[in-house]
């Protein structure tokens, strides 16, 4: 009708449908790693926070400081 021949047009919908289906599930994947990252980047730069304050208060010496920084470094 359109003048691609028998079936052409029914083959463009999927693969224009695959497109975007791809489109989208790398845009989702991409949001869900990035969130992550994020998330656990701030989680330990506020667990450090914590501990140097810690330290200034004289809560924990600088041994157990030493200690608990290292392990958050993991």
């Amino acid at each position: 009708m359109w003048g691609d021949g028998p079936g052409i047009g029914g083959w463009r919908m999927g693969l224009m449908m695959l497109f975007w289906i791809l489109l989208i599930g790398v845009a989702i994947l991409g949001g869900i790693w990035l969130a992550r990252r994020g998330i656990g980047e701030r989680t330990r730069s506020d667990a450090q926070e914590i501990l140097r304050e810690r330290l200034a208060r004289g809560e924990i010496d600088v041994a157990e400081y030493e200690e608990r920084r290292k392990t958050l470094e993991k």
